[in-house]
């Protein structure tokens, strides 16, 4: 069974998403029948590859709020994803393009650690306040990821996998991803947020019954029969 998740590396929510659903797939009994891809989406195509203002300024200009306001906004973000286990340091956050980490995660898929790359990515964004834009730091992350330094510096001096971020992108409107984070479970269920690990562990059991339907018994109750102990025989 395949799970696709929509994520931006600058998006909280995806951040906490991607914990609880891992949890969800702790409990699931079939986890190790799941494959799990992360898609890419970018939440400002726009953002500088240095940060020139706080999260806070970004979210009061985008909101149309004041600092305060934003400032409360991010600490309940950040009181969540403690409950969570996460550090959120919105402190530190640099609001930069998310473009070329995307890319490397495409890399990161090739080589079989997008998972761990992405955690990584995560972390690095909110908790140690890097810059995720920034070549060296990326080469230094997807080394830690398990990656090769020369594969992954080669990578980002060249336009590799900027089409599978874009095609990402489109194919996750056509499964009507408007934000992020969106799961989508073998391409028939879709959730969206940073649902609680319940919801995602129902959408699996759901995906997971349709691809292996329980047989349905028919005619009521059992007719004479033969099974490893015993035989009707002339039943």
């Amino acid at each position: 069974m395949k799970v696709e998740i929509w994520s931006d590396i600058a998006c909280p929510w995806c951040y906490i998403g991607s914990v609880r659903f891992e949890k969800a797939l702790a409990q699931f009994p079939h986890r190790d029948q799941v494959e799990v891809i992360w898609r890419s989406y970018e939440l400002d195509p726009h953002a500088p590859r240095q940060a020139t203002y706080t999260v806070t300024e970004m979210l009061a200009r985008k909101y149309g709020v004041s600092i305060e306001e934003t400032e409360a906004m991010v600490a309940r973000t950040a009181r969540t994803g403690a409950q969570e286990g996460l550090k959120l340091r919105f402190d530190r956050v640099q609001p930069v393009r998310t473009f070329d980490a995307h890319r490397l995660l495409h890399l990161a898929a090739k080589h079989g650690v997008q998972g761990e790359l992405s955690e990584r990515l995560h972390k690095a964004h909110f908790t140690d306040g890097e810059n995720v834009a920034d070549h060296e730091t990326l080469i230094r992350l997807g080394t830690e990821a398990g990656l090769d330094a020369g594969e992954v510096r080669q990578m980002l001096a060249s336009d590799a996998h900027a089409g599978d971020v874009r095609a990402d992108i489109q194919r996750g409107m056509a499964f009507g991803c408007q934000g992020v984070p969106y799961f989508v479970f073998d391409e028939r269920y879709a959730v969206s947020g940073a649902q609680m690990p319940d919801v995602f562990l129902g959408a699996l059991h759901r995906a997971w019954a349709d691809l292996h339907p329980a047989v349905q018994m028919l005619g009521g109750e059992s007719g004479a029969a033969c099974d490893g102990t015993e035989c009707a025989i002339g039943g």
